[in-house]
This record gives C-alpha cells, sequence and structure tokens, in this order.
C-alpha cells in the first residue's frame, strides 16, 4: 500500500482530522489498520491466546524514569479523594492476571504518556502486549518476525517504509547485540565502558563528545547511553529488514531478569526503518529487586523532573506468585505507519486527540 502524495497531505495539514477531504485522504490507511488488527487477533487466537481486556486507571501508572503519566483523582460518594493514573502500559494488570494463573494473554489497549507528541509519539497510542508464561523471552522475536509478514500482507503492503528507509517484513529479521551495534554504528567498545568496567564515566562522557553530542554537567551513565543509541544507532538499525537489538545492559532494563552474564539483561528491542516497534522482556520475578529498582528510578525521576509516581504494592505482591514468562510492549500505531508509508502517527489513528507538528518536527 502507497502513501498519499506529500503535496496533498501538506494542503490538509492544518485542517481538522474529521474534515471530509482530509479524512477521505487517511481513510484507506485506517482500514489498512483494521485489516492488521484482525490478523493480529487471529494469529494469537490460533496459538490458543486469550484476549484480556485491562483497566486503565491505575494505583500507579508505571515507574520508569522517563516516561510521563497523566494524573487523575477517584472522588467516591461521601468519601475522601485517591490519586489515580492513566496507565502508561497494561503491564501491571497483565502481570496479575499470569500471577492469576492465565497463561497466555494478549490485549490491545489505549495506553496515554504525557509529554509526548511528534511524528513517532501521540499523548494516546494504541498498545498490544502479550505474554507467554514459562517460555523464553526468545520465543517473542519468533512471534515478532511472524506479526510483521502478517500485518504486512493483511495491509497488502510489500514494504515497510518512513521518511525514505524501508525494510522487507517477509524477510527474517537480524540480531545484533547493544555492544555490536555500538561498535557498529559508534566506534565504541561498550562493554569497557559498562558500570563497573575498566573505563572511567569520564571517558564515557570523553568518547560521547568526539560523537559530536553535548554532555551536560548532571548527565549520568545512562543519559550518554541513550544519546548515542538514539542519534548514532537507532536511526541505521531495521534498514532494509528489521533489527532485533539484544543483550542490553542490566542498568537499561528496569523489568528484566539478568542473564547468565549479569552486566546484561534479557530485554531486546525490535526496530524497522530506523523506527523502535518494540521492547521485549524475560520479566523479572523477583519483588524486592523489583522495588530496589522502582525506587531508584522515582528517585531519578524526582531528581530530573521534580515529581515521582507511587509503587503499586499489589503489583510487587503479584510478582512473589507470577510463573517465569516473557513479555513484550508493541507499539501498534508505528506498524501501521510503516505499513502504509506514513509520515506522523496521527495519519493511522481514527480519532487522533493532538495537533499534527509543524514541517519541522
Amino acid at each position: 500500500m502507497t502513501s498519499e502524495h506529500p503535496a496533498k497531505t501538506r494542503a490538509l495539514s492544518h485542517a481538522p482530522w474529521w474534515d471530509k477531504k482530509a479524512y477521505h485522504l487517511r481513510r484507506p490507511k485506517l482500514l489498512a489498520r483494521a485489516r492488521m488488527i484482525e490478523a493480529t487477533r487471529t494469529f494469537f487466537k490460533a496459538q490458543d491466546f486469550i484476549e484480556v481486556d485491562t483497566a486503565i486507571l491505575q494505583v500507579s501508572p508505571g515507574n520508569e524514569t522517563h516516561i510521563g503519566a497523566f494524573a487523575t483523582a477517584w472522588r467516591p460518594l461521601g468519601g475522601n479523594s485517591a490519586p489515580l493514573y492513566l496507565h502508561t502500559s497494561p503491564e501491571f494488570a497483565a502481570k496479575k492476571l499470569l500471577a492469576a494463573g492465565e497463561e497466555r494473554i494478549f490485549t490491545f489497549t489505549h495506553a496515554f504518556r504525557n509529554d509526548e507528541r511528534d511524528r513517532l509519539h501521540h499523548p494516546e497510542f494504541m498498545m498490544l502486549e502479550w505474554y507467554r508464561a514459562e517460555a523464553p523471552f526468545e520465543v517473542l522475536m519468533f512471534d515478532c518476525a511472524r506479526l510483521l509478514a502478517l500485518t504486512a500482507q493483511a495491509a497488502e503492503a510489500k514494504i515497510l517504509s518512513y521518511r525514505g528507509r524501508v525494510a522487507d517484513p517477509f524477510t527474517e529479521p537480524e540480531q545484533l547485540t547493544v555492544c555490536e551495534a555500538f561498535q557498529r554504528y559508534a566506534g565504541i567498545d561498550l562493554e569497557a565502558f559498562l558500570p563497573g568496567g575498566p573505563e572511567t564515566f569520564e571517558a564515557f562522557a570523553a568518547k560521547t563528545r568526539e560523537l559530536g553530542l553535548r554532555v551536560a554537567p548532571d548527565d549520568d551513565w545512562s543519559d550518554l547511553f541513550s544519546k548515542i543509541l538514539s542519534d548514532r544507532i537507532e536511526p541505521k538499525l531495521g534498514q532494509g529488514r528489521a533489527t532485533f537489538l539484544t543483550d542490553y545492559p542490566a542498568c537499561e532494563a528496569a523489568l528484566a531478569r539478568l542473564r547468565a552474564d549479569s552486566r546484561f539483561a534479557e530485554r531486546f528491542e525490535l526496530y524497522a526503518c530506523g523506527v523502535e516497534l518494540a521492547n521485549g522482556f524475560g520479566e523479572l520475578t523477583d519483588p524486592v529487586e523489583q522495588e530496589r529498582r522502582f525506587e531508584a528510578a522515582m528517585a531519578e525521576r524526582l531528581r530530573i523532573y521534580g515529581e515521582a509516581y507511587p509503587i503499586d504494592p499489589d503489583f510487587l505482591a503479584a510478582l512473589a506468585q507470577m510463573p517465569e514468562a516473557s513479555g513484550i510492549a508493541f507499539g501498534f500505531d508505528r506498524l501501521a505507519m510503516l505499513a502504509t508509508g506514513s509520515d506522523d502517527i496521527a495519519e493511522v489513528l481514527w480519532t487522533p486527540v493532538a495537533e499534527s507538528p509543524g514541517e519541522g518536527a
């Protein structure tokens, strides 16, 4: 499926999404998105997965340092109000279902993240998540590869594309470790610069500056890692075919188990056309370790943003009963973008809630 002529899109870029002409241009993409969702449901149901419906209102929206949430309040009649949040992911609720005894579940849900709006981000978006009890996280990569092909076929897309970059959804994705990617695309031996490794933080900062990236006085190791990853590496991933980026440093995987080499975690991300599509884990089930990681992340969030989110004690209690499992979060709107050749996430949302960015976004 090909995208519309850019001139037509620009001509209607300031029209509201419900303008008949603007909507007419987007409608084929929306219908392709609908077919992709149906193909995904068929894929999971054929493997005896149960589709679950997780609550959006949660005690905690999630506890990752750089993900902002929308806050609200529950005001019961005759009672005191209590803070609640729109979830940033259905992960906490889904894992409670695993603790309750479910073994294969998937969910399509709307997720909400504050402080995000550009061509690849929208404050409200569609998240696809699925979990497999007693399964290694590598199985999720197989799931992803099949989903790329099945959804592309449903969208009648021969290729995935985004702003001049392309990837073949029918070709087996490559696998690349984070360390291999840093060496290939940034010329950095990341193992030497890992926390506790032979090289100092100051040396890592110097390498970052050599790449032309700014190092702020309050940057920590994760900040430098993220700057190099987003600027030098991610745009190169998923070119020609999709890429699985694997073996993240342990400090970059807040909810994942550690590997036998404890410097690294059971985490991977899926990229196509330089766009991150999915984030998968071998799930951490140790509530004590999980609470420690959450507290560290929220302390860092408080330092950077001046706010932190509560930790859900019910989630930590559920982890103690949760079986070994693997799970993944997949940005379905982004996949629909690539399958329809769209330049902006709003083009594949039925009813966008935020204005499209300007030409320079």
